[in-house]
């Protein structure tokens, strides 16, 4: 079996990476107005959510897919530039393309269409190339 390179504070960087990005991608310096408006949610809506819950199950969430891409990423030849490729191709062809599918299943916009996979994109090609250069 090929010898693997996780380095797990990477991964611990990359979760948290995502809540700082999500943070400014849905901030009113970009998406929200446009995001709130294609989900035809309201700031009361917003405000009565459970931050804790939202926010924590995000992280996890967000910490199981670093990990996951630190699986696919551990090869001992994987640098910055495979890093940034493989996480763009993660977004752009398995992520944001399955979001795409569902989201016109039902019925969104394209406008919340690429909002969101624009998010997952990006997100995807971060985290790979933290993984990748961070070794």
């Amino acid at each position: 079996m090929e010898s693997m390179i996780i380095n797990h504070w990477a991964v611990f960087v990359c979760a948290i990476v995502n809540m700082i990005l999500g943070a400014l991608w849905y901030s009113p310096l970009l998406f929200y107005k446009a995001w709130k408006k294609e989900n035809g949610l309201s700031d009361e809506k917003l405000k009565s959510a459970n931050p804790l819950k939202t926010y924590g199950i995000s992280f996890i969430l967000a910490y199981v897919m670093s990990y996951n891409m630190a699986f696919f990423l551990g090869g001992v030849d994987t640098d910055f530039t495979w890093g940034l490729t493989a996480g763009f191709l993660t977004g752009f062809g398995w992520a944001a393309a399955i979001f795409t599918i569902i989201a016109l299943f039902e019925q969104k916009s394209w406008k919340y269409i690429f909002i969101n996979s624009g998010y997952i994109i990006i997100y995807f090609s971060v985290i790979g190339g933290i993984l990748g250069a961070w070794r």
